[in-house]
């Protein structure tokens, strides 16, 4: 008998997966921040939301950081927690348009394993509530709110596109767990 280093699953496509990193992607409100440390804990992984991440190295929240230097210096400390969190094998929660910044989804699919949660824009508006701590949404009434989330939902298409997985996020957190991890079982 062959010792078990010798097995053939330990070099198997399905067990590189497990040695990167798994990125959540999707809008705002599709429940990457809820379904992430729910998934994480199935695969015996760590979890990492790098907008949490971004407030504890800035000193404080994403929608001061928005207001004091704007949308341009945000993006830039988003890249770097992205890069931090990366050198992990972790579930790591995106902001919802981290991945479609210039080369952010080539770079996310070298690295690891892109999961798009998909849903549409009624179902995240539901889940939102007031959007009063979303910089891209604060200050607008609902029905405006709503069209910013189909326009940058529409524009960010492309990059989410480029998942290796689709999961439905208007489901149940747990549901997306369960979805999301058939589909890695299906590698």
């Amino acid at each position: 008998m062959l010792p078990p280093f010798f097995y053939t699953e330990f070099v198997s496509k399905s067990s590189s997966v497990k040695t990167r990193p798994l990125y959540l992607v999707g809008m705002m409100g599709t429940g990457k921040s809820t379904v992430g440390p729910r998934l994480a804990a199935r695969l015996g992984r760590a979890f990492i939301d790098t907008d949490h991440e971004i407030e504890r190295r800035a000193g404080r929240k994403i929608p001061d950081i928005f207001e004091a230097e704007g949308e341009a210096h945000f993006r830039a400390l988003e890249v770097e927690a992205i890069e931090i969190a990366s050198s992990n094998a972790a579930v790591i929660a995106l902001g919802g348009g981290a991945i479609a910044q210039p080369g952010m989804a080539e770079r996310l699919s070298k690295q690891g394993l892109v999961v798009w949660l998909k849903a549409d824009a009624s179902v995240l508006l539901e889940r939102i509530g007031s959007g009063a701590s979303r910089p891209l949404l604060a200050g607008l009434d609902r029905n405006a709110q709503l069209d910013k989330l189909q326009a940058l939902s529409e524009e960010r298409r492309p990059a989410y596109e480029q998942a290796e997985i689709v999961a439905d996020a208007s489901h149940t957190a747990d549901a997306i767990v369960d979805e999301i991890v058939a589909a890695l079982h299906a590698r």
